[in-house]
């Protein structure tokens, strides 16, 4: 068995924990979410993240390797978990993390790493953690409806602050990110949707390992497109993977998640695929088609955005 960890990562709302919970659903693995989230847990990840999307590169990775080595190793920091509790739900998070890194250590499963904010690290993560990275793609509009109903800005202040991902970006990227308004939800979403997908079209051009799967393909035939994701990844396909990729993806599943339940992963997949033609305004729509032109059609030809 390769036990290489794995690292499933793309764009906020974009099916990142839909694939890690699904890929999970295997007992050789162990799902770790979100170290490189801004309000992650003391006890998984102990260590500073000032940035959402933060770049790991060789220059600053001091202040994150040995933390990331802990954590793949199953190392809980418990005393820093406890002097952190605020409240009973952190309490409970403790015991399920605690449990979770317990387990992964004994049965020695492959670290599972879900984290959409690793992205712009991917090659750090292959390179010194020798991870094996699959990014999900979401459809721009649908991403943008996402963030439309669920009313979530992107301040780019996170990018335009580090120094060492602006290298990699462009003046006009810069320009765009500090013309953004705060509150123009739609346009945030579509200039961070050609950020990121560039970023990753251009990573796998340099690492042919990556795996970039599309979250309507996964939504329309779920059993065969995870298996095939199984496959590649040398993980065990059971039957109960199967029931539990069938269970969150029925059609007696919600077709759409209450604004209270943004990561829950039952839903109707192929009924939900299309949601964003109910979310958005033709005006929208062609906006976002326009501000991400050049890299949407990358993953996604023109039928797509009928």
């Amino acid at each position: 068995m390769n036990n290489a960890p794995i690292l499933v990562t793309g764009a906020h709302r974009s099916g990142t924990t839909w694939v890690g919970k699904m890929l999970a659903a295997n007992p050789q693995t162990a799902y770790l979410s979100e170290p490189l989230n801004v309000l992650h847990r003391p006890g998984v990840f102990h260590a500073p993240v000032k940035f959402w999307y933060l770049h790991i590169h060789a220059q600053n990775e001091a202040e994150y390797l040995p933390a990331f080595r802990n954590l793949l190793s199953y190392q809980y920091d418990l005393p820093a978990e406890i002097k952190s509790l605020r409240s009973r739900k952190d309490l409970l998070r403790m015991g399920r993390d605690w449990f979770t890194f317990v387990k992964g250590k004994t049965y020695n499963q492959t670290p599972l790493l879900k984290d959409p904010f690793a992205l712009f690290s991917i090659p750090w993560f292959i390179q010194k953690l020798n991870c094996r990275v699959i990014v999900t793609v979401r459809h721009p509009a649908g991403f943008a409806s996402s963030l439309k109903r669920l009313n979530w800005s992107f301040d780019f202040q996170n990018l335009l602050n580090q120094p060492s991902l602006m290298q990699i970006l462009s003046a006009t990227d810069r320009a765009e990110m500090l013309a953004a308004s705060p509150n123009d939800v739609i346009g945030q979403a579509a200039l961070l949707w050609k950020l990121i997908y560039r970023f990753a079209h251009a990573a796998r051009s340099l690492f042919p390992s990556i795996q970039l799967v599309r979250h309507e393909d996964l939504s329309l035939n779920p059993l065969v497109e995870y298996e095939n994701l199984y496959r590649s990844l040398n993980l065990e396909f059971t039957a109960q993977v199967k029931d539990t990729i069938l269970n969150s993806s029925a059609s007696e599943n919600p077709t759409r998640l209450a604004k209270n339940k943004t990561h829950s992963v039952k839903l109707d997949s192929k009924a939900a695929m299309n949601n964003w033609k109910q979310l958005l305004t033709a005006e929208e729509t062609n906006r976002i088609r326009q501000m991400t032109e050049g890299v949407s059609q990358l993953f996604y030809a023109a039928e797509d955005w009928k």
